[in-house]
């Protein structure tokens, strides 16, 4: 079984609301916010409740950040890349809040 990694990061920076963050090539955006101690991702769009990391397999939306621009990305599936600017705390429509799941109501 491989043993955790417990190095400093060692591999490069991405900009996480607007503060450059060390990342280690292969984390996803979710690992670098939770690491950062950063627990919400985004706000809901009816009273602006805070969001984040629920399910870590993406399949909730609880988790969506602003990824370069494009809103909406799971941060739980998206690999860091060299150069990312993720954006947290925004208001992102999911689409799911209609059909009774609850995650984007609020």
């Amino acid at each position: 079984m491989p043993q955790p990694d417990h190095s400093p990061a060692t591999g490069f920076d991405i900009t996480v609301d607007g503060v450059r963050v060390p990342v280690r090539p292969g984390q996803t955006v979710a690992a670098v916010l939770l690491g950062g101690g950063r627990l919400a991702t985004r706000r809901t769009r009816i009273e602006g409740r805070p969001r984040g990391v629920f399910c870590g397999i993406g399949t909730c939306f609880d988790c969506l950040v602003v990824c370069n621009g494009e809103p909406g990305v799971r941060s739980c599936l998206r690999p860091v890349a060299p150069g990312d600017v993720i954006e947290t705390g925004t208001v992102i429509e999911t689409g799911v809040g209609a059909y009774g799941t609850g995650s984007d109501r609020g």
